[in-house]
């Protein structure tokens, strides 16, 4: 028999430590550890080796110059935005951990893709459906795949025994939380499972050449499930996110060792599953019958692509002694700089106006560059004069009032040309960049906050 052995975990980093601890030494947080009971013995040498699994032992020691610089081997797939986010398609080996609100559609997402590459043998291992209810859902999907297998299990090991008569080219674990090892003794979902089954699958991914999704899932406040060391154990971790009450969902990455962190993938749920959208700028414009006040359209870049987005203030006489600044999809400090810009530099009085700021469609933007675009729907909504229709805005401003330049200043004027608009207003700092344009779209270039307003009122 071995031997029993207990230890104590954070359970918002995963230190582990000997004795209870008050506070982390790790992360600094309080009254998180938990005793966990962890079985160390003479059952490690059961694990599995996966040095015979393709018929190739690869456990040696080669010189960095006798390794190959080619590029690395992807599985592309049928969902664009996917193989975008991932940085172009699934690298061979790689491990890729998705998290997201439940019912947010991640399982839906990995079961469509899945199903839609026809020549891989893929493998769905499911812990928290039976082959019934994933059945029921391949079936709304409308997608026939008979290189597709399903397995509701949620021991290692047996997956493990499962995996070597199989021999699957992708494999899929839906989700992370589900599985449990026997090595382990505490519950599944427990940090020190998460860890153990993790690792075995890293192990797998790594030693066959196998690509693994782990889907995952998040707390409360927004983060990933599980321990921070999760995260890091992956290649990639990407983050599914939208409102359950719009249709929209945004698949972004938080790492990636193979591409870049800065992709965003935009999906639409509808009955037959995720669509990927190609053309995000037009859902995210309204197309309104009548001008309102307010509505300011900022040209704004996330990761590599630009998108038009509609920015809405609203700005009130404060009935309460304190005004209130409520934001959507914003940042609030952000609201909070650039009224006070306009307070001082403009000479308008937003300290006895509520203001309210959303981002339309759900979407959450962290470009500087629509600054530009809120002060113009607060000074529109301020007046009370709705803005030109066919007029757009790309712009940091600072704190002293003037407006900065922004990157990619070309890519925004061509986004904004080929959805119809007729103007755009951008610092006047992007003049270098300017000379070159040769576009059919107005470019007005400003300095100041104080320029902006005299040309819009």
């Amino acid at each position: 028999m071995s031997k029993t052995k207990s230890s104590f975990f954070c359970q918002q980093c995963g230190h582990e430590s000997a004795k209870w601890l008050g506070k982390c030494p790790s992360c600094n947080n309080w009254n998180t550890f938990v005793e966990e009971v962890v079985v160390k013995g003479n059952d490690k040498n059961e694990k599995d080796e996966w040095s015979n699994y393709n018929g190739v032992s690869k456990l040696k020691t080669v010189a960095i110059s006798d390794v190959s610089s080619a590029e690395e081997k992807r599985i592309v797939t049928a969902d664009t935005e996917l193989n975008r986010v991932l940085g172009g398609g699934i690298v061979l080996g790689s491990i890729v951990l998705v998290a997201g609100e439940p019912g947010i559609g991640k399982s839906t997402l990995f079961l469509q893709n899945g199903l839609l590459l026809k020549n891989c043998i893929t493998l769905y291992i499911s812990g928290e459906e039976s082959e019934q209810q994933i059945k029921m859902r391949a079936d709304r999907l409308g997608i026939a795949n008979e290189h597709f297998y399903l397995l509701t299990e949620t021991d290692t090991q047996s997956i493990f025994k499962e995996i070597k008569k199989l021999k699957p080219q992708l494999l899929i674990v839906d989700s992370i939380q589900t599985l449990q090892s026997p090595f382990v003794e505490s519950s599944p979902g427990s940090i020190s499972q998460i860890r153990e089954c993790a690792a075995e699958l890293q192990k797998f991914a790594k030693e066959t050449n196998t690509p693994v999704f782990l889907i995952g899932h998040i707390t409360k406040e927004g983060n990933i499930a599980g321990p921070k060391i999760l995260e890091h154990m992956v290649d990639t971790v990407l983050q599914f996110e939208g409102d359950r009450h719009y249709a929209y969902r945004i698949l972004r990455t938080l790492k990636n060792r193979f591409g870049s962190t800065a992709e965003l993938g935009i999906y639409e749920m509808t009955s037959q599953g995720m669509r990927s959208v190609s053309n995000p700028s037009e859902i995210l414009i309204t197309h309104k019958e009548e001008q309102l006040s307010g509505v300011a359209i900022a040209a704004t870049i996330e990761g590599m692509r630009p998108l038009l987005i509609e920015t809405q203030a609203l700005v009130t006489q404060s009935v309460y002694g304190n005004p209130q600044r409520t934001v959507s999809g914003f940042d609030l400090r952000r609201l909070q700089l650039l009224l006070a810009v306009l307070e001082k530099r403009g000479g308008f009085h937003f300290g006895v106006k509520d203001v309210f700021v959303n981002i339309a469609g759900g979407i959450k933007a962290e470009d500087p560059s629509i600054d530009l675009a809120i002060v113009s729907a607060l000074l529109s909504s301020y007046e009370d004069v709705p803005l030109p229709q066919y007029i757009c805005f790309a712009g940091e401003v600072g704190l002293s009032g003037e407006i900065r330049a922004v990157n990619r200043i070309e890519q925004r004027i061509a986004e904004a040309e080929k959805l119809g608009f007729e103007k755009i207003i951008v610092s006047k700092y992007n003049s270098k960049s300017l000379g070159k344009l040769k576009s059919k779209i107005e470019v007005i270039a400003l300095g100041k906050v104080e320029e902006l307003y005299q040309l819009l009122f």
